[in-house]
């Protein structure tokens, strides 16, 4: 046997997994309160104990973790134009794990700088300009951030032709240079900016929040918790050597601020008369939707379908979901007590994943030409991926599983939205997608027979 044991250092609990890679087994799983005041090593230990309990004393040959603790990785994108460098910065930011708290465009006011101060994200990503084109925006923006420094690092990744000016401009201040996002009209160029805000999460921001206190415990924190999981999903997909993935797929995680979807796909046009609009779109998305959730962003959910909606699908009146939904801002570890809560959870649940399904996937416009009529395909079209996950809490503990895994495909309803049409839905029953990522670095086989003994298919019904 060679044990591993895994980390998830979230911001309520604190997750524990230990896995036989030699046997590709999942020996046990576990969780406890993450205490960041009280140091990290605290809610460690007491999971580290509860694991302990199912199996046994364990020799670790290797301790890996990842993080969302204290906020997770908070970050602001600055780009030129909202359709392209400041998209592909957004989409730089959210395959590094980040959480984008603020995303700006063309040059950036004084107003604006306050505003990014004020907020005090981890990192900045400062983009703008193709290779060879606009410079103007980006050197105005770096002066102005130059300017007006706040204490967080700052990721260059915009025009190479201006890399050096810039980094002359931010020569007493925390700035790397890399890559541009997006070299020309029609590329993306991502994974250099995400590696390098890897770097830094690993670097500074671990030891800033408080968790390299838990350095005695562990070999290292790799990543944010969201790359971790996208990690996962990518390598559920596509396999490793010698074991073959389950192909494209969606992953979705409700949480109780946020809702995060994956999606491991081309999401290319699928028709001769469809016309992609816009910025490529990555093979390994990830989309969060800070404004939707269980608990916390409950609320968003209320303002994203509307009360009414909500309140039908629980089968509770609107001045009752309303007093619901109040008291789970207030009381976000509230847990559901009994028919009428648990009905509630539910249509939360159910809303935010089509939300979310709904603003991940691409969409599609009627149009007439002079050659006839036409389609205009904005983002990805996921209407022929055959698999969608679900992960979570909120929905790994549902009673009705099934119910909520049709809210993450196509409806006659949203007949615009891209989504899947025809998709086997399956569990992540032991909550292990961001174990798994975690271990695909060092042993991606083991991790993905893992990841799929733990998928538990859902009996689907129709579409909602």
């Amino acid at each position: 046997m060679e044990a591993v044991l895994l980390i998830d250092f979230g911001s309520t609990y604190t997750k524990v997994t230990a896995v036989d890679i030699s046997g590709s087994e999942l020996l046990g799983c576990a969780s406890a309160h993450t205490t960041v005041d009280a140091g990290v090593e605290e809610g460690l230990s007491s999971a580290l104990v509860e694991l302990e309990s199912c199996t046994g004393p364990l020799n670790y040959s290797k301790r890996l973790a990842c993080s969302s603790a204290a906020g997770g990785l908070r970050m602001v994108a600055c780009g030129l134009v909202p359709e392209l460098t400041a998209k592909a910065a957004s989409l730089a930011l959210l395959g590094a794990g980040a959480k984008v708290i603020g995303s700006y465009s063309y040059q950036l006011t004084e107003d604006d700088i306050d505003e990014i101060v004020a907020k005090s994200p981890d990192i900045l990503l400062l983009t703008g300009g193709t290779d060879g084109g606009n410079t103007e925006c980006i050197l105005h923006n770096a002066a102005k951030l130059a300017d007006k420094p706040g204490e967080f690092p700052i990721v260059v990744a915009g025009n190479r032709n201006c890399g050096r000016q810039i980094m002359e401009i931010f020569r007493h201040h925390e700035a790397y240079l890399c890559d541009n996002v997006m070299p020309s009209l029609e590329k993306l160029n991502i994974e250099p900016a995400r590696h390098k805000i890897r770097e830094i999460f690993l670097d500074r921001i671990v030891r800033a929040k408080g968790l390299s206190s838990a350095d005695n415990l562990l070999d290292g924190i790799l990543m944010p918790t969201p790359a971790a999981v996208l990690a996962g999903a990518e390598l559920l997909a596509k396999g490793s050597e010698g074991e073959p993935g389950i192909g494209d797929l969606i992953a979705v995680d409700v949480g109780g601020a946020t809702t995060d979807v994956f999606s491991i796909a081309e999401g290319t046009p699928r028709g001769v008369s469809v016309v992609h609009r816009g910025l490529p779109e990555p093979f390994a998305k990830r989309t969060v939707e800070g404004d939707i959730g269980m608990r916390s962003s409950a609320q968003g959910v209320v303002e994203a379908s509307g009360i009414s909606r909500l309140a039908k699908l629980a089968g509770l009146s609107e001045e009752k979901t309303r007093e619901y939904v109040y008291r789970l801002a207030a009381h976000t570890d509230a847990l559901p007590q009994n028919h009428e809560q648990k009905a509630l959870d539910f249509a939360l649940a159910a809303l935010a994943i089509e939300t979310a399904a709904i603003r991940h996937a691409g969409s599609l416009e009627e149009v007439y030409t002079a050659a006839g009529r036409a389609y205009i395909q904005a983002g990805k079209d996921l209407t022929g991926v055959g698999r969608v996950i679900m992960t979570g809490g909120a929905l790994l503990h549902s009673e009705r599983q099934a119910e909520l895994a049709a809210y993450a495909i196509y409806s006659d309803k949203y007949p615009q939205s891209l989504r899947p049409k025809q998709a086997e839905t399956y569990v992540d029953k032991y909550y292990i997608l961001a174990a798994m990522g975690l271990l695909s670095g060092y042993a991606p086989g083991a991790a993905l027979r893992i990841m799929k003994s733990g998928l538990q298919k859902c009996v689907m019904q129709e579409t909602v």
